[in-house]
């Protein structure tokens, strides 16, 4: 029986292999747990039992191989996944020229708009294609996770139609939870408004 690994060690995991990203930028070969503790906010304690969850990965004394640590975790997290990005507005072209997510795995590989004036344009070199064009697109291409920038009115429907095209993971940004009939497709809900709110309620807690 497979090992049931708790939420809070999975949290930590994708600040781990950012970490361990900017260490390799660094010229890092090898680092203790002492060390990736200071950098982490975390105790030395915590991280190997951490990595003990999926084996491991250090030897005493010498610590832990940078590079190796960060393609183990980047395989734990399931990396590399391709996105496409459905909504080409202000939002969308923001996350697509985001290029640090091509460093953790996540490659977007086009944008889709209802927009007659975006048609043919590019964010990046990555093509904006119109949303007839979607399925046809889904049916030759591997596409493991889509992303929604759209009004919330559009999105359980787009969602919906997203999970009959076959594709598997929601990254949801527009402002609404959706709740999708197939309990087997994983959505992340993100309310970046959510996070303003409770930016002002710790400023306000602070100052009292």
């Amino acid at each position: 029986m497979e090992k049931e690994i708790s939420q809070a060690v999975i949290r930590r995991m994708p600040r781990y292999y950012r970490y361990l990203g900017e260490l390799l930028e660094e010229g890092v070969e090898r680092i203790s747990s002492n060390d990736l503790s200071h950098r982490m906010m975390v105790t030395a304690s915590q991280i190997r039992q951490d990595l003990n969850n999926f084996g491991g990965f250090g030897q005493q004394g010498y610590g832990y191989n940078v590079k190796y640590l960060y393609d183990e975790i980047g395989k734990i997290l399931g990396l590399t996944h391709n996105i496409i990005m459905i909504g080409a507005g202000n939002l969308g072209q923001a996350i697509t020229n985001y290029v640090k997510f091509e460093r953790f795995g996540f490659i977007i590989t086009a944008l889709f708009d209802v927009k007659p004036s975006l048609k043919g344009q590019t964010v990046r070199d990555i093509p904006i294609y119109m949303m007839d064009e979607l399925d046809d697109y889904c049916k030759k291409n591997k596409v493991d996770i889509a992303a929604l920038t759209l009004p919330k009115e559009k999105a359980e429907d787009t969602a919906q139609h997203l999970v009959n095209l076959g594709i598997r993971a929601i990254w949801n940004f527009a402002h609404v939870d959706l709740d999708l009939s197939d309990k087997s497709v994983v959505v992340e809900n993100v309310h970046l408004s959510d996070s303003l709110m409770q930016l002002s309620y710790n400023i306000v807690k602070n100052s009292k």
